[in-house]
C-alpha cells in the first residue's frame, strides 16, 4: 500500500482539521522512486523513516513497508507518518517556507 492509497483508505472526516491530511489528499501524486517509507518499533517507539526523501507528491507514490512485529491500525499508520511529516515547534511563517520548497522539486533536489 502506497501512502496516496493509506491516505484514502481512512475517514477522511477525522483528519477534517489537519490541514497536512487535507494537503497531501488534494496533492497530484508524482513519479515516485524505489524508495519506501518504512515504520518500525526502536526502543517501545515507532520510527518512520524515508518520509522526508522526495517531493511531496513522490512521497504519496512510495509504498509502506511496516515492520512485521508492528501491530497498527490503519488510523495509527497514518497518524505516525502525519506526525513525522508535521512541522512541529514550527512557527506558521517557517511552516509556509517549509511546504512552499517542499514542492519546490529543484530544491527538493539539492536538500534532500
Amino acid at each position: 500500500m502506497t501512502l496516496r492509497e493509506l491516505i484514502n483508505s481512512v475517514d477522511s472526516e477525522q483528519y477534517s482539521d489537519n490541514p497536512l491530511y487535507q494537503k497531501l489528499r488534494e496533492k497530484k501524486p508524482e513519479y515516485g522512486s524505489s524508495r519506501h517509507i518504512q515504520l518500525r518499533l526502536i526502543d517501545g517507539n515507532v520510527a518512520v523513516t524515508n518520509a522526508h526523501v522526495g517531493s511531496l507528491g513522490d512521497i504519496l507514490t512510495y509504498p509502506i513497508d511496516i515492520e512485521p512485529d508492528l501491530n497498527m491500525s490503519k488510523v495509527q499508520l497514518l497518524d505516525a507518518i502525519l506526525h513525522e511529516l508535521s512541522s512541529n515547534g514550527f512557527s506558521e511563517s517557517e511552516e509556509s517556507d517549509f511546504w512552499s520548497d517542499f514542492d519546490n522539486l529543484q530544491k527538493a533536489k539539492i536538500i534532500r
